[in-house]
């Protein structure tokens, strides 16, 4: 199991070190249009999840939100101290 902060952090290492092989980095390369509709995609999974699939299945479309909005968070050069100011 994985704290947001812990993804994030694990996130940032990849995309500062460039891994070839990291799905995040493509998708960081790919840019905010990418990752947006990916979002968006998202969003409605967890939409979807909540209304017919129960805690479990919520939890997991969750999980995929949250990464892909961190996803987000590296492509537009934010990092968690920039988000938290808003909260």
């Amino acid at each position: 199991m994985k704290r947001f902060e812990e993804l994030f952090a694990e996130l940032q290492a990849k995309v500062a070190r460039q891994d070839p092989t990291s799905g995040t980095v493509q998708a960081v390369h790919d840019g905010p249009h990418a990752i947006g509709k990916k979002l968006l995609e998202e969003a409605g999974e967890v939409w979807m999840a909540a209304e017919h699939e129960g805690k479990t299945r919520t939890a997991e479309e969750i999980s995929q939100l949250l990464y892909h909005i961190q996803v987000m968070m590296l492509a537009c050069d934010l990092d968690l101290d920039d988000v938290y100011e808003h909260l």
